[in-house]
């Protein structure tokens, strides 16, 4: 599957339906990726324009519910710091339609650079992305006061392999991973 905006950005993490239910709202998911290390834009800027993705629950395309950056340890003012500098990157999408109401959050994650290179998505930035993503979400961490045990499943050959139809031309691996977030 594939976020777009003409070309597609792969959405190549799902936060499983099955995850506590308050994680998949968009106040308890915030507060989860910030436990990750990610927060909403640069004083609330957003530049560029929102991606769409048809998650195969009877809504068709539907814009992204929200858009995020690598913090860098601080939740406030983070997001700038990866603004100039670079780092990581998604947009969130929500699988709620009447063929499939699971709640799931679908996630396009990339690793980009900063500002002066056009937030131009890194070499291998969509599966670097990823792989970073969860690398900083598995196990047990907390934001908050909550605590979130995430445990990872990795989906082999769920996405297109290659660079074909994907933004920027670069190329996929066409695996993705799906999380389980528990709140203990």
């Amino acid at each position: 599957m594939m976020a777009t905006d003409g070309l597609g950005e792969p959405l190549n993490v799902v936060i499983s339906g099955e995850s506590s239910p308050e994680v998949l709202t968009n106040a308890g998911f915030l507060n989860y990726v910030r436990a990750v290390g990610f927060t909403t834009e640069c004083f609330g800027i957003t530049l560029g324009t929102p991606f769409t993705a048809n998650l195969g629950d009877g809504l068709g395309p539907q814009p992204q519910i929200m858009e995020l950056r690598q913090s860098f340890g601080n939740a406030l003012f983070g997001a700038c710091v990866e603004m100039f500098l670079g780092g990581n990157h998604l947009r969130v999408f929500r699988q709620d339609g009447p063929q499939a109401n699971t709640s799931a959050l679908f996630l396009a994650t990339s690793a980009e650079e900063g500002l002066f290179q056009n937030h131009t998505i890194t070499t291998n930035g969509y599966d670097v992305g990823r792989d970073d993503f969860v690398q900083m979400a598995t196990g047990l961490i907390q934001f908050n006061g909550t605590s979130y045990n995430t445990t990872v499943q990795q989906l082999t050959g769920v996405l297109p392999v290659g660079s074909q139809g994907v933004n920027h031309g670069i190329a996929l691996d066409g695996n993705a991973f799906l999380l389980t977030v528990a709140v203990v």
